[in-house]
């Protein structure tokens, strides 16, 4: 579990109070007239994993909802619920979320993209490409605004995830972004893509980054890729442990992936022996 899970363990419900819904009462909550309960139990329904098609169903209708408008144009209801269905592995939530990409809330559409990348369905694959075109010339800060144009970040890792090949040379040119965020995601990507260890190797680079919200950003790309080269810089990063032992354990299911099935190859035994240091 990661910390942002433990942290959501204990996050309250709209009442202020911690007290546990049923799954048949959060699915009532959500198309109920109370906002709060509604944007409660839309991230309650994907905290604990409910997966049954009618929680999949109620979601998925409220990624267009108009009355959860706040009077800076976003919908917290719609955030919370394409969150949500990316932690649910139902791809019949893809349409909505592929429709949720052209939101006006920048919010709505990097929740999407992300789910969308968890879903693995390749039917997202064009809309994200899409959202890429201009460039990193169209990728430049908004004034005034808190955040770009669009989720480049997010859409970028969601084509990695789905293995877009196709996608290479839209991606490709972020890798210059001014936005090192922006570039650690591309640098991920591009090695899902292609395997090349030129782009992991950036990302070995980026555990030195003087700024902890960048090392730990590092830290997330290179356990999602399962980069084996990494696993001794990973253990010596500064950064927290729980963030370390969490990338090792995305290296860790990537080598026990590709492990004899009678034995641990030498780099999952490797990757737990790290770990075991930082237990």
């Amino acid at each position: 579990m990661s910390e942002l899970e433990n942290l959501e363990a204990f996050e309250p419900d709209a009442s202020g109070n911690s007290e546990s819904l049923t799954v048949e009462a959060a699915i009532a909550n959500l198309s109920g007239a109370d906002l709060g309960q509604r944007y409660y139990a839309a991230w309650w329904l994907g905290r604990f994993r409910v997966r049954t098609p009618e929680a999949v169903d109620a979601l998925i209708a409220t990624l267009s909802d108009e009355s959860d408008l706040t009077p800076d144009g976003g919908y917290p209801l719609r955030r919370n619920s394409a969150r949500a269905l990316g932690k649910l592995g139902d791809t019949r939530a893809v349409p909505g979320l592929i429709a949720c990409l052209d939101c006006p809330d920048f919010y709505v559409r990097e929740a999407a993209a992300q789910s969308l990348g968890m879903l693995g369905d390749r039917a997202a694959v064009p809309k994200l490409i899409q959202l890429l075109d201009g460039g990193i010339e169209a990728a430049q800060p908004i004034p005034g605004c808190p955040h770009l144009a669009q989720p480049y970040d997010a859409i970028v890792e969601a084509l990695g995830m789905l293995e877009a090949a196709e996608a290479f040379s839209a991606i490709e040119p972020f890798l210059k972004h001014p936005t090192e965020k922006i570039q650690y995601s591309t640098a991920r990507a591009l090695y899902q893509l292609t395997q090349d260890p030129l782009y992991g190797d950036r990302l070995i680079e980026a555990l030195a980054n003087d700024k902890l919200q960048l090392r730990r950003s590092a830290l997330s790309d290179l356990g999602a890729i399962g980069y084996l080269p990494a696993c001794e810089a990973i253990a010596q990063t500064h950064a927290e442990n729980s963030l370390k032992l969490i990338a090792l354990k995305g290296l860790l299911e990537h080598q026990i992936d590709r492990s004899p099935f009678d034995r641990l190859s030498e780099g999952a035994i490797r990757v737990m022996a790290l770990m075991d240091e930082l237990l």
